[in-house]
């Protein structure tokens, strides 16, 4: 199964590995399933991995957080977006999200994103819980 993790799904997972997130996080390093991304995505979660809320509460310092992307990058599918239509309506900001899925053909994008729920039933976009309750 390829997947595709919001960005709020990935860094709640590391913050939380205990929790529904972490699950899904720690599924995806013992390799039960193949995580998708794009380059923008690798760039939004270094972004987000900045912030310095972010790096206190995992204590992570800019190596640690270079070895994390790159790691994704290693372990991660990287597809490429340019040139991919893509809308989500309720937030454009997230339209690399769902180019990224319309790109890979990934099974699923899991997001807990409100955003996205006018589109769950045109693309297979699945919330975090739902994601746990059926495959994990």
């Amino acid at each position: 199964m390829r997947i595709i993790l919001d960005t709020n799904v990935l860094l709640s997972g590391l913050m939380l590995p205990e929790g529904t997130p972490g699950r899904i996080v720690n599924a995806w390093r013992k390799r039960n399933f193949y995580l998708v991304v794009s380059e923008s995505i690798l760039e939004e979660v270094a972004r987000v991995l900045a912030y310095p809320k972010i790096r206190k509460r995992l204590n992570w310092d800019d190596e640690h957080i270079s070895r994390y992307i790159a790691l994704m990058r290693f372990e991660a599918e990287v597809v490429d977006i340019v040139g991919v239509e893509a809308n989500v309506p309720a937030d454009r900001n997230d339209n690399h999200l769902l180019a990224t899925l319309i790109a890979s053909k990934a099974d699923w994008l899991i997001t807990g994103d409100s955003d996205f729920d006018e589109l769950t039933g045109l693309h297979p976009i699945i919330s975090p819980s739902e994601f746990v309750r059926r495959f994990l």
